[in-house]
């Protein structure tokens, strides 16, 4: 009896002892106070690390750790890293200068999304190759372009596409899917994308669906200036219905004063869409000013059309002059006016920082004749453009599908402020959305809606993407004025596991990866 109640006591001793072990991590994040990205409260939890990936996370002080560094996270916000759906960094992250990706390192994000608006890449192995080359400071995934595409096969032509051309890009498509591509993206505002019926996108889509990929578009019309917003959700709708694919509109918004109030409408066709089976989220910046050049912005979408001597051809033509500047002042009124208008980066530095307003007195020139002055000199002119309401943009916020994006463009603050500017401005101040709803809806629910399963989530098994930031401190530092200035708050930054910015500095580390799409999740 006493050699059985000793073996008993030996056994129960031993696993004592196993259970609490110390447990060896790479890297230790201690005393936060922790959002693991399901759309959870914050928990106070340890996270341990080894290698990329998540491999211990435990109740605060309830496991022994042995690491190798040991972050402090008191008074401080773990998280997921930040997944911004929507950016345009393709340039910096194959550049040798700027493919850190500091701006958006310091907003905590680990992970963006480039190809947008029609824009991705075609031949992905190529682009993919390019950013090996002297490796990249963030995560980058892709969409396939459907404007590249189309252009490569037809050009910039005004007109639809032959059965033999559909299924060249049909084709693009598919390959691109199998490189990992995570879906098909459109601009069907921009040149060629608008040129395309919906049709041609349903076909496209269709291949992209086969593939477990979503479709992301910019809508046709975000305002009037072709078939109107409300047609424009009404299309997008369509191809997700007839393509069996999930939507995801990019940077929603009621552009221009003549459909402010219908995020109303917009919301109600969406929820109506959603109760009927068809799947659609949608991601938003935090700006009531949008960003583009100004030939997308006002110039006549049809003066752009065929090639740039065409276009020249076209603004020098005295027997189409007078249609062209009428087209121009209707599309500046819509964008509320000349005054509204800001030029935020221009081969002509004496613009930049003025209004298009402004520069037309400085010209002696009507704005609409400003504008052709400036579409035919040097590089595009960025604009920033005030054309939103901000109980539209509340509106869409508030909706459980509505995720965090920047949509990143030189001359617009959101490349370096959009989600420290979101958590400032509508979670601290006017808190109109909750800390763990702004967390997750920049985190796992974009992992989900993207189809990476192995990111945005502190779970165990899951790649170490990780921020760490002060919410007190945690804010945007650029603006209109200086739209580059690196926003604050942010201590610390894993991605991959590597610690890429330690106690607010940059380490010098390209630990990024090209990230390919999993098969996503059913809702």
């Amino acid at each position: 009896m006493k050699k059985q109640s000793l073996l008993i006591f030996t056994v129960i001793f031993v696993t004592s002892c196993a259970i609490h072990r110390p447990i060896p991590v790479d890297v230790l994040i201690a005393n936060g106070s922790v959002y693991d990205g399901t759309d959870s409260k914050a928990q106070a939890l340890d996270i341990g690390i080894c290698g990329d990936e998540i491999c211990a996370v435990s109740p605060r002080g309830k496991r022994s750790y042995t690491a190798r560094k040991t972050l402090d996270a008191t008074g401080l916000v773990v998280s997921p890293g930040f997944i911004d759906p929507h950016t345009h960094t393709f340039l910096e992250l194959r550049s040798n200068d700027k493919n850190e990706n500091l701006n958006y390192l310091y907003q905590g994000v680990t992970t963006v999304v480039t190809g947008n608006d029609g824009g991705g890449p075609p031949h992905i192995p190529f682009a993919v190759s390019q950013l090996n080359k002297d490796g990249i400071g963030t995560n980058v995934a892709f969409f396939t372009g459907h404007g590249s595409i189309r252009r490569l096969v037809m050009g910039i032509e005004e007109r639809e596409a032959t059965e033999a051309e559909l299924i060249e890009m049909e084709l693009l498509v598919e390959n691109a899917m199998k490189d990992g591509s995570l879906g098909l993206s459109s601009g069907l505002y921009y040149i060629p994308g608008q040129f395309a019926d919906t049709q041609e996108v349903i076909r496209l889509a269709k291949v992209a669906a086969r593939h477990g990929g979503i479709y992301d578009t910019h809508l046709r019309d975000e305002s009037t200036f072709n078939i109107g917003l409300l047609a424009a959700i009404e299309e997008a709708i369509e191809i997700a219905e007839k393509a069996n694919i999930h939507l995801h509109l990019a940077h929603i918004k009621a552009l221009g004063v003549d459909v402010w109030g219908q995020s109303i409408p917009v919301i109600e066709k969406i929820e109506n869409a959603r109760s009927q089976g068809v799947s659609i989220s949608a991601d938003q910046y935090p700006w009531l000013a949008s960003g583009t050049n100004i030939r997308s912005a006002i110039i006549p979408q049809w003066v752009r059309a065929d090639s740039e001597e065409a276009f020249m051809s076209r603004i020098r033509d005295s027997g189409m002059i007078e249609r062209i500047l009428s087209e121009i002042k209707e599309n500046i009124r819509r964008r509320g006016g000349s005054e509204k208008l800001l030029i935020t980066a221009s081969p002509e530095a004496d613009w930049v920082g003025k209004t298009l307003q402004e520069i037309s007195e400085l010209m002696k020139l009507t704005p609409a004749q400003t504008a052709i002055e400036m579409a035919q000199i040097g590089s595009p002119h960025r604009v920033a453009s005030y054309n939103m309401s901000e109980e539209d943009v509340e509106r869409f916020m508030l909706q459980t599908w509505v995720v965090t994006s920047s949509d990143g463009t030189n001359g617009h603050p959101r490349k370096y402020a959009s989600f420290p500017k979101k958590y400032r401005e509508y979670v601290k101040e006017k808190k109109l959305i909750s800390e763990q709803r702004f967390i997750y809806s920049s985190t796992g629910q974009t992992a989900d809606i993207l189809g990476l399963h192995d990111r945005g989530q502190l779970k165990v098994g899951k790649k170490a993407d990780v921020l760490v930031f002060n919410p007190d401190t945690f804010k945007d530092n650029a603006n209109f004025q200086q739209w580059n200035a690196l926003s604050l708050g942010v201590h610390f930054v894993l991605v991959n596991g590597k610690l890429v910015i330690d106690d607010t500095q940059f380490t010098g580390q390209l630990v990024g990866q090209f990230l390919k799409r999993s098969t996503r999740q059913q809702e």
